[in-house]
């Protein structure tokens, strides 16, 4: 776990997006607030988070085609500072009593925008700084900051929002941005000299550059079952997470808030600890039989989730999926880091992306019906089925032979 702090870069890219996770903690806390306090609906709260979710399922291929072609570094370090400026004049118009709901819709679109511009380039720039043979405990650290950030970052802030309200929250979260895009300017790898995407003239149209990355994913069988895949699993967990466990919580485990509170930090705790243990591990010999195994496990508890039979059973199941969530992420990850050239590694990576977020909308549009109908118990089991029969199918489509730890010899 210490050898990705022996690259210069990725301690600067460590620290800086360390800061700006935790801002973020403080970004999300302080938007609720002000907007329930403005408005004092839960409805344009939710309206506030679509605006912001639409465009970045919009746009996110277009991040990864900008991150192929331009510089990385270049990507993430324009979109700190733009957020730094958004949240700063939010934070200015909170602290002189000036803000508006339109203002909030305004910067939430934006922010939409430009974190489908940010996170494709973060996953391609990771390779870039550190050696192939650390990527997975490169991703580990990363995704563990960010894990532990969620875990304290919500009580920090909720405690900061109620002793000095949300303008300085926002002012916090516009100078973590700002702390993100100065540890960038220092980061001296994650630069194109020539370019980037050798396909791609300078005249050739950011569609062409686009729908050249899914040739590339799509002749690929490894990383076209993993996208698929990808599209599958988020599908089927989603909607069941946000929209079902609240209501199991409360209407069938009998304790409220309080117990969804705690089913939340016992997944993110497992998720934590897993992310931690596969950094551990820098490789794995058979890495897709390890993942499809492990996917089958999670379909299995996540349709025991609708059965448990008291709130003990049911924290004990999420943290055991949390952490083998966190662990196949961090291999998963690195693994398609490593077998993707540089110059298609944008595209691919935001393609995944799409696919984790993409149905989203489907999946808590379907939970709510049926959490309407009163069938919770057969939602779970039907998710952890598709969960199930996803790896499955994934199987017979030779992941488990294909999928090999950065390093080792790819066997397919």
């Amino acid at each position: 776990m210490r050898r990705p702090f022996r690259f210069r870069d990725f301690r600067l890219l460590f620290t800086g997006e360390t800061v700006s996770v935790l801002g973020d903690q403080f970004h999300f806390v302080a938007l609720a607030w002000l907007t329930l306090q403005l408005t004092g609906s839960g409805l344009a709260l939710g309206s506030v988070l679509m605006v912001a979710a639409i465009p970045r399922g919009v746009f996110m291929l277009v991040g990864g085609a900008l991150s192929d072609r331009w510089s990385p570094r270049s990507l993430m370090l324009v979109s700190n500072a733009v957020r730094a400026g958004l949240v700063g004049v939010i934070a200015g118009l909170v602290l002189t009593g000036r803000i508006e709901l339109w203002h909030l819709y305004l910067m939430a679109a934006a922010f939409g925008v430009v974190d489908a511009l940010f996170y494709p380039a973060l996953n391609a720039i990771l390779p870039m700084v550190v050696d192939e043979a650390v990527l997975a405990p490169a991703n580990a650290v990363l995704q563990g900051s960010q894990q532990l950030a969620g875990l304290v970052g919500p009580a920090i802030a909720g405690v900061v929002v109620a002793l000095v309200q949300t303008g300085p929250a926002f002012a916090f979260d516009a100078l973590s941005f700002a702390v993100a895009a100065m540890a960038l300017l220092f980061v001296a790898g994650g630069r194109r000299a020539t370019g980037g995407d050798r396909s791609a003239s300078p005249r050739t149209s950011l569609l062409a550059t686009i729908r050249a990355g899914f040739g590339y994913a799509w002749a690929d069988p490894a990383v076209r079952s993993l996208i698929i895949l990808t599209a599958a699993f988020n599908f089927a967990f989603t909607g069941p997470i946000n929209v079902g466990l609240p209501f199991l919580a409360d209407h069938v485990l009998g304790g409220g808030s309080a117990t969804f509170g705690l089913l939340l930090s016992a997944f993110g705790a497992g998720s934590l600890a897993g992310a931690l243990a596969a950094g551990t591990i820098a490789r794995i010999a058979r890495l897709g039989t390890v993942v499809l195994a492990i996917a089958v496990g999670l379909g299995l508890g996540l349709a025991f989730i609708g059965v448990a039979p008291g709130v003990p059973a049911a924290l004990g199941t999420l943290a055991v999926m949390g952490l083998g969530i966190g662990f196949i992420n961090v291999h998963v990850i690195a693994w398609l880091q490593a077998r993707t050239p540089d110059d298609m590694r944008g595209r691919v990576m935001s393609m995944v992306m799409l696919g984790s977020v993409g149905l989203a909308p489907v999946s808590f549009a379907l939970a709510g019906v049926v959490v309407d109908l009163g069938a919770v118990p057969l939602m779970f089991a039907a998710a952890g089925a598709i969960v199930v029969a996803a790896s499955l199918l994934g199987l017979s489509w030779g992941v488990a032979g294909r999928m090999t730890s950065p390093g080792a010899s790819p066997a397919g």
